[in-house]
């Protein structure tokens, strides 16, 4: 029997880029901002905006472009014009409108998973923004399952682990995130597996675990998976 009875894996920035297209529109909203203030002081009250918003607005593009809108009426004193509001507009339908561009080892590695595990998509965010990219991925057919949530912490896994009658012990979450997914399954007793991506959004950034935490696991890549799973696999028997 495997160690695991279902693995799931983030989306945003674990199977697919994410954080770039959020760098890139914020590169283009400090221009759109470059006579009102200095770059970093836009970017430092959008930080701030964004932290503030995440308890009433959530994850996802929806909640970004408001923080956006917001952060522009900060910093202008109100006095925002129309059309830079619908300039911050387009760029929101930009970033849905952006192809999914998978990361390095995605396409080859997912089938092998799929053929000897059960697994799931456990992403947050935008509903519709999520099930948009999942289409357009083409990797919908290599997961049983898939649970977007509106946020993930240890209340949100559980209530995963009891919607689908699993065992922390038995459950592995994989992606790029210590504080989404990585943390909250650690202190369930479940496998956390790090992958780290080359940028990390502020309110997503986390204290490393030690190497020797029971159930943590960090690999340099999404191709290393399998290997990890042989090898933990092995050692069960």
């Amino acid at each position: 029997m495997p160690p695991f009875d279902l693995i799931a894996l983030d989306a945003d920035d674990t199977l697919w880029h994410n954080e770039t297209l959020y760098r890139a529109s914020r590169d283009e909203f400090v221009r759109l901002l470059a006579d009102t203030a200095a770059e970093e002081t836009i970017v430092s009250k959008l930080d701030e905006i964004e932290g503030r918003n995440l308890e009433p607005f959530g994850f996802g593009i929806k909640a970004y472009t408001l923080s956006l809108i917001e952060t522009a009426v900060a910093l202008t004193n109100g006095q925002v014009s129309g059309r830079t509001i619908s300039q911050i507009v387009q760029l929101a339908h930009a970033m849905i409108d952006a192809p999914v561009e998978l990361l390095a080892g995605v396409a080859e590695t997912l089938p092998l998973l799929a053929a000897h595990n059960q697994l799931m998509l456990l992403t947050k965010g935008d509903l519709l923004d999520q099930e948009r990219k999942l289409s357009r991925s083409g990797l919908a057919q290599y997961f049983s399952t898939v649970e977007i949530v509106s946020n993930k912490n240890t209340p949100g896994y559980t209530a995963v682990l009891q919607r689908h009658n699993l065992s922390a012990a038995r459950f592995m979450m994989v992606g790029n995130s210590l504080r989404s997914d990585v943390l909250p399954v650690l202190a369930l007793g479940g496998s956390g597996v790090y992958i780290p991506f080359e940028l990390t959004w502020l309110h997503e950034s986390a204290e490393t675990p030690s190497a020797d935490t029971a159930g943590f696991y960090e690999l340099k890549n999404f191709s290393e998976l399998p290997s990890l799973l042989e090898k933990l696999n092995h050692e069960l028997h």
